[in-house]
C-alpha cells in the first residue's frame, strides 16, 4: 500500500515543505505572510496534486487510472501539503513570536480599516465576535487556517484532475 501511492508522498512532501518556506520567506518581507502564504498555495496544491496523479498513473499503473484511484493520490498529496504546512508554520510562530505579534498587529489593522463596512453589511455585533475571536487568536490558528484553505481547494483541484487523468483498461 505504501509503495502504490510513492507520488504523493513525494509531491505531498514537496508542497508542504514549499509551503513551510514560502511562509518562512515571506516572513521577512510582509507583516502578514499568512494572506500571501494562502495564495501560494492556491498555486503549489493544484500543481503537486497534477504531478502525483499524472506520474501514478504513468509509472505505477500502467497507464490507467480510475476515479477512485485519482481521489485517493489526491487526498494524500493535498492533506500531507496541509499537515505539513501546518506544523511548520506552528513551529515557526512558537519560535518566533515577534512574527506572532506582527500577524496579530496586521489582522486588527485590515478589521479596523474596514470596521464600516463590516458594520454595515453585518452588524456591530458580529463585528465585536470577530474583535473578541481576534484577540484570542492562538499561533495554531494561524497554521490551523493555513492547512484548511489548503484542503479546500485541494480537494476541488483533485476531483477535477480525477476526472481529467480517467482512464479505465477496457
Amino acid at each position: 500500500m505504501l509503495n502504490n501511492f510513492r507520488s504523493a508522498y513525494q509531491f505531498g512532501l514537496l508542497g508542504g515543505v514549499l509551503s513551510c518556506v514560502a511562509f518562512l520567506v515571506l516572513s521577512f518581507f510582509y507583516s502578514d505572510p499568512s494572506n500571501l502564504t494562502l495564495l501560494f498555495g492556491y498555486i503549489i496544491c493544484p500543481i503537486a496534486i497534477f504531478l502525483s496523479i499524472k506520474f501514478f498513473k504513468e509509472d505505477q499503473n500502467s497507464g490507467y487510472l480510475s476515479f477512485s484511484e485519482g481521489m485517493t493520490v489526491g487526498f494524500v498529496t493535498y492533506m500531507l501539503i496541509a499537515l505539513i504546512s501546518i506544523l511548520g508554520i506552528w513551529l515557526f510562530l512558537s519560535i518566533s513570536s515577534e512574527t506572532f505579534e506582527l500577524i496579530t498587529i496586521a489582522k486588527f489593522e485590515v478589521l479596523e480599516k474596514g470596521k464600516e463596512t463590516i458594520v454595515a453589511q453585518v452588524g456591530q455585533n458580529s463585528y465585536d465576535a470577530t474583535y473578541e475571536s481576534l484577540k484570542e487568536m492562538s499561533k495554531f490558528d494561524i497554521a490551523l487556517n493555513d492547512g484548511i484553505w489548503k484542503i479546500i481547494p485541494g480537494l476541488f483541484f483533485t476531483i477535477i484532475i480525477s476526472i481529467i487523468f480517467r482512464k479505465n483498461p477496457n
